[in-house]
C-alpha cells in the first residue's frame, strides 16, 4: 500500500488497540435467534428447499467453524512472523517493534478464539466436531518456504478485512457479539496485511529464479492441503446439521447441502484471499506469467 511503512503500523496499531473483555465480549452471550455469518459468505440462501430456522442453524454452524478457523490458522502466523523478526533484531528496530506488536496481537485473538468455542458449546446441541490439531497443523505449514508461508498469511488477513467490510458490517441481522468480535479482528488484521506486504517483497528478493519456481509449487501444494481440510470440516459440519436437525431430505438435497457447503468454505478460505486484488497485485509483481498460469490451473478444479 502507497505511503505505508512500519512506523505507519506502529501507529495504527497503537490507536486501535482493544481488550477482550472490555471491548469485545462485555459481559456478552451468543444470542442463538440470530444469524451468525452473512448469506454472502455462508450461500445458506441458495438452500431454498431448507426452511429459515434450519438456513439459520446451518450458518451459525458455519460460523463456529469460522471462529474456530482463525484461532487454528494463528497459530502457525505467530510462529512464522516470530521467525521472521531475527532478520531485523540488529537492523531497523521500527520494524523489529511492528512486527513484535503483530505477534501479540495474534496471540491476544487466539485467546479470544479458544474462549469462543467453550461459549457456543453451551448453547448449541452437542456434536460438533473441529478435529484438527492446530501445532500439527502448523508444523506441516511451516515445513514450506518462508516465500510460500507469508503469501498465505497476506492471503488471508486481506480475507479477514474483505469478509467483514463486505459481508459482516452491513448486515443487520447478526449476532451483535459475533459481529463485534470480527469488528475487532479485522482493525488489529488491517496492520498485518500491511507488514506482510512489506516482508513478502523482503523475503522474495533473498531466491534464485530456482528457489522462487520451488515456492511457487508449494504454495500450490499447500492450497491443496487447505482444500482437503476444508473438505474434512465442511463433511463434519453437514454431518451434525443433519443429525441434529433431521430434515426430511432426499439424498440428492443431503449432496446439494455438502455441495453448498464446500463451496462457501472454498470462498470464503481460498478464492476470496487468492482473488483479492492487493494479493493478485503483490503476486504478479513476483512471480512470472507462466507461474501465475500454474496457481490459476491449480485453483480451476476447486471452482
Amino acid at each position: 500500500m502507497e505511503g505505508y511503512d512500519y512506523a505507519k503500523c506502529i501507529e495504527i496499531s497503537k490507536r486501535v488497540r482493544w481488550d477482550i473483555d472490555k471491548d469485545v465480549i462485555r459481559a456478552r452471550d451468543f444470542d442463538l435467534s440470530h444469524k451468525f455469518l452473512p448469506d454472502g459468505l455462508s450461500k445458506v440462501d441458495r438452500l431454498d428447499f431448507l426452511n429459515e430456522e434450519d438456513k439459520k442453524f446451518l450458518g451459525q454452524i458455519q460460523g463456529r467453524t469460522y471462529a474456530n478457523m482463525f484461532g487454528f490458522v494463528e497459530r502457525f502466523i505467530v510462529a512464522k512472523i516470530l521467525e521472521i523478526t531475527k532478520g531485523h533484531w540488529l537492523g531497523d528496530q521500527v520494524a523489529l517493534e511492528a512486527l513484535v506488536r503483530f505477534c501479540d496481537e495474534e496471540l491476544k485473538h487466539q485467546e479470544l478464539f479458544r474462549r469462543i468455542e467453550p461459549m457456543l458449546a453451551v448453547g448449541m446441541p452437542p456434536g460438533y466436531i473441529f478435529p484438527h490439531q492446530p501445532d500439527a497443523v502448523a508444523a506441516a505449514v511451516l515445513e514450506k518456504s518462508t516465500w510460500t508461508v507469508l503469501a498465505l498469511i497476506l492471503e488471508i488477513e486481506l480475507f479477514t478485512q474483505e469478509h467483514y467490510r463486505q459481508s459482516i458490517e452491513p448486515d443487520e441481522n447478526l449476532s451483535p457479539l459475533f459481529k463485534d468480535i470480527f469488528f475487532f479482528h479485522m482493525k488489529e488484521e488491517t496492520t498485518h496485511a500491511l507488514m506482510d506486504e512489506l516482508e513478502w517483497p523482503r523475503e522474495d528478493e533473498k531466491l534464485t529464479p530456482m528457489e522462487r519456481d520451488r515456492a511457487v509449487d508449494q504454495l500450490i501444494d499447500l492450497v491443496g492441503e487447505v482444500d482437503g481440510l476444508l473438505q474434512v470440516q465442511s463433511n463434519s459440519d453437514v454431518d451434525y446439521f443433519l443429525k441434529v436437525r433431521n430434515p426430511a431430505l432426499g439424498k440428492d438435497d443431503k449432496n446439494q447441502i455438502r455441495d453448498g457447503v464446500i463451496e462457501a468454505y472454498r470462498y470464503q478460505y481460498i478464492f476470496s484471499g487468492v482473488g483479492h486484488p492487493r494479493f493478485q497485485k503483490l503476486l504478479g509483481e513476483l512471480t512470472t506469467e507462466a507461474q501465475q498460469q500454474r496457481v490459476s490451473q491449480a485453483l480451476s478444479p476447486l471452482m
